[in-house]
């Protein structure tokens, strides 16, 4: 099996795209990075072959886990915007 310049570079951007991910200081910004590496991996399951994986990647690992992340974000913001006290980060430097 010989990989092509388009698999190469799919694996680059898979490992480029899981440790932005990781190390992404924003949770919405994580999130959407997760979303990406799913879509990748669903295509990279396809070149190797496995269409039913692919699927499932792309339906459950994008899909459904990224739309239950992007809604668990936004609760996040919510509750964090509730709990600030007016003012933001000035006043919580004060309030110090």
């Amino acid at each position: 099996m010989s990989l092509s310049p388009f698999d190469l570079l799919l694996a680059v951007m898979l490992l480029l795209t899981a440790w932005r991910a990781l190390v992404a200081p924003d949770p919405f910004r994580a999130t959407v990075l997760f979303i990406v590496f799913g879509l990748l991996m669903a295509l990279a399951w396809a070149r190797l072959s496995a269409p039913d994986i692919a699927l499932a990647e792309a339906a459950i690992g994008a899909g459904l886990t990224g739309a239950l992340l992007l809604d668990a974000v936004g609760h996040l913001r919510a509750v964090r915007r509730q709990s600030s006290p007016p003012g933001g980060d000035k006043a919580r430097e004060a309030a110090k």
